[in-house]
């Protein structure tokens, strides 16, 4: 009612006195209520612990929906297009098989003790190994971290996806990759394109073509140039339409596919980042983060293949590659391990309190760049449209705001 009769006034400076009047009004109450708050929490913390509890904000990510597999599908029901978590299945299927063993161990406790004693004495087989394992001393316990990881487990590969790409999921071990980068035709991007050199080792830049009025080689031959040359994969750059800007990436795996097709916005130099460094020719380190279904550990595997496994720890630099919403972020850091400054506060995990064993610890980041985001458009099964795809990106698949597919 305080609200509406001021409305009625007249006089245009009355009316704006009531106003911030009642604005003031309004944050002291709320000033005093948070005040009292904070003193019923400093006496029961169980009362700041439940109200934290139930102000977690709902995101999108928060109310992701997956696609139910059944059972009897088995590993043909985690297909590319269908948004399946593969750690929740492999963990149900994981209880499932611990508790038809802990049924299986009931059934035993139920048979006739006795005849386990004349089994023992029956028995030839000496009991050095047993006293052996017995004298052994267990492997200690590791805690699990406080940290939340949403880290890419890649052992959880379905056996359907394995064998439908043994090249991306069981390569020769101890590969190098090797790298063509190339441009599309008539683009400008070469200096873009030999920033990518920098980002994947033993990667070579190419131009597509001589000049303007030279031979335009195919996608097709310039793949089998490259295998015929021991490169790995072809990664071609794409340039927008009208503007000078990369539009697009396309990686082949050599020789005979499988490509992918990702958009790319948002692409910007190390050069024009705030405070970057240099990077340097040691081989990174490689995060993957968030890639769950079936379709996201294809690209995780892709990802992967393009880097060498043996990363050079000396040279502290880290490809950071994060899937959320179906966008994946590239990023390139320099990280350094430093002491905590007496003015810093300490690491809080998510739920406030202190992190244990990092109380004195900081990690420092520079970013190098270049940094670019991507978007999964299509996978193709060979190389080019013409061989058919695996998956392919449509508009009304975004329908839904909480289904995602990498």
């Amino acid at each position: 009612m305080a609200g509406s009769s001021s409305l009625r006034i007249g006089n245009k400076i009355k009316r704006s006195e009531q106003h911030v009047k009642r604005k003031k009004e309004k944050e002291s109450t709320k000033r005093d209520e948070r005040l009292k708050r904070r003193r019923h929490e400093d006496k029961n913390p169980d009362l700041r612990a439940a109200r934290q509890s139930r102000n977690v904000p709902a995101t999108i990510d928060s109310k992701r929906t997956w696609d139910e597999i059944e059972p009897e599908e088995g590993e043909e029901g985690a297909a590319l297009g269908r948004s399946v978590d593969i750690l929740r299945a492999k963990r149900r299927k994981v209880e499932e098989h611990e508790a038809a063993k802990d049924f299986d161990g009931e059934d035993a406790l139920d048979e006739d003790p006795q005849d386990d004693k004349e089994d023992d004495l029956d028995s030839m087989l000496g009991s050095d190994s047993e006293d052996d394992a017995a004298t052994k001393p267990a492997p200690p316990v590791r805690e699990p971290s406080e940290a939340p990881s949403i880290a890419t487990d890649l052992a959880l590969t379905p056996e359907s996806l394995s064998t439908r790409f043994p090249a991306l999921f069981d390569p020769p071990p101890d590969q190098q990759p090797k790298v063509l980068i190339t441009t599309s035709l008539n683009s400008a991007l070469h200096t873009e394109a030999q920033m990518l050199t920098t980002l994947f080792p033993h990667s070579t830049y190419i131009k597509r073509s001589a000049h303007a009025h030279a031979y335009k080689y195919s996608v097709r031959e310039i793949a089998k140039y490259a295998h015929g040359r021991e490169y790995t994969h072809l990664v071609i750059l794409n340039q927008a339409l009208h503007v000078k800007e990369p539009s697009g990436l396309d990686i082949v795996l050599l020789p005979g596919g499988p490509m992918f097709h990702f958009s790319i916005s948002h692409f910007v130099a190390g050069k024009k980042l705030p405070g970057h460094g240099n990077p340097t020719n040691h081989y990174p380190e490689l995060i993957l983060n968030g890639f769950k279904t079936p379709l996201g550990l294809l690209t995780a595997h892709l990802f992967k293949s393009l880097f060498p496994p043996h990363p050079e720890i000396q040279g502290r630099q880290v490809v950071t590659l994060h899937n959320q919403r179906d966008y994946i972020f590239l990023r390139r850091h320099r990280y350094v391990f430093r002491d905590k400054r007496a003015t810093e506060k300490q690491i809080q995990g998510t739920d406030g309190k202190p992190m244990k064993g990092v109380e004195e610890v900081r990690a420092g980041l520079q970013e190098l760049g270049p940094r670019f985001t991507m978007k999964l458009r299509r996978v193709d099964r060979g190389v080019q449209r013409g061989s058919g795809q695996e998956w392919e990106w449509k508009g009304g698949d975004e329908k839904v705001r909480t289904r995602f597919s990498l």
